[in-house]
This record gives C-alpha cells, sequence and structure tokens, in this order.
C-alpha cells in the first residue's frame, strides 16, 4: 500500500477527493472562501477555487495538501490565515486568532479508510510544513460527534496536543502551539 501526500495546485485540485457520491469534491468546495455557493455551477467552482489557491499560494504560500493511497487521492486538508476564508467569521467560537493559521479542513472522504492513521500522517505533513515557515499556531474548528464532517474530529485533533481554547457545543475552536515563544 503506497502512501504519499503532495502540495495542494491548481494541477491537481481537480482530482481532489470527493465523498459520499458527491459529483463535487474538495476541489469544487468554497465553503470558507464563499459560504454562500448554492447556485454555481461545478465549471464556476472551480475556477472560483483555482483563482482563490493561485491568489493565496501567491500572497502566502502553500496552503494545502492531497494524501493519496495506491494512486488515488483520498485525503484533502485546507489552511490559511483566517483573512482567506472569510466563513471562519462566522463561526461562534471564533475568531481565530491573529497569530495562528485556521486549518479549515482535514478530511479523509472514504469512511472505509478512516482510523487507519490517515488522518493524522495528514495532520503531521500540514503541522510540521507551517512549523517550517515559521507560523507561530494552527487553530481549527473541530466537529463534535461526527467523524463525516470536513473538519475534522476532535478526537483526533485532541490526541495531536490541540487544546480547546474557545468551546461550543458543535465547533469549538482548538489551537496547537508551533513556535516556541
Amino acid at each position: 500500500m503506497a502512501v504519499w501526500i503532495e502540495e495542494l495546485t491548481e494541477a491537481n485540485l481537480p482530482g481532489a477527493p470527493r465523498w459520499g457520491g458527491e459529483s463535487r469534491g474538495c476541489g469544487w468546495c468554497l465553503y470558507w472562501q464563499e459560504p454562500d455557493t448554492r447556485e454555481v455551477t461545478e465549471g464556476e467552482a472551480l475556477a472560483r477555487k483555482r483563482a482563490w489557491l493561485r491568489r493565496v499560494r501567491g500572497e502566502w504560500g502553500g496552503c494545502g495538501k492531497i494524501l493519496y493511497q495506491d494512486g488515488e487521492p483520498i485525503g484533502y486538508a485546507q489552511y490559511a490565515p483566517a483573512r482567506f476564508l472569510p466563513a471562519a467569521a462566522t463561526y461562534p467560537a471564533g475568531p481565530v486568532s491573529g497569530d495562528a493559521v485556521l486549518l479549515a479542513c482535514l478530511f479523509i472522504a472514504a469512511p472505509d479508510r478512516r482510523r487507519r492513521g490517515l488522518g493524522s500522517l495528514l495532520l503531521s505533513a500540514v503541522t510540521g510544513e507551517l512549523r517550517g515557515r515559521g507560523i507561530a499556531a494552527v487553530e481549527t474548528f473541530a466537529r463534535r460527534g461526527s467523524p463525516d464532517n470536513p473538519s475534522g474530529p476532535i478526537e483526533l485533533y485532541l490526541a495531536h496536543g490541540f487544546r480547546v481554547i474557545r468551546e461550543d457545543p458543535e465547533f469549538p475552536l482548538l489551537r496547537l502551539e508551533l513556535a516556541s515563544r
């Protein structure tokens, strides 16, 4: 079983994981960038997501990863400073701290591939990159009670040293310090 992780790029974005029989997947999802996109066609969504990716990579740097297993894209992570992810402002446990990067998504799409260490591998790749870039901390709105949410389950983050900094019944804000002060 070969597993590897690639930096998210405009070229591999259309091949990002899909889930639950959906025609769209992570490569078309604009939830964090443009929360109300119900009427957007697949082509428009992909073009907008590519434009967002180009902007963030140009202004800030790498902002996502795709995890592959045996050549199939099965995991996705997306992260950036909160200014690039305006939906973060709508979460009751917010706002994201000014010194932190928001890990908006960390998702293993196929339920039968979860709980095998792949989410941990993807999380370690993200935190390792951010630590190497000198980022002080990463924060996320982890999901309570549902592993089927692209935010990722709270249990995963707690097992990797994140701590709850603001409570919420559904999406508490968690933080992991990356750089020593």
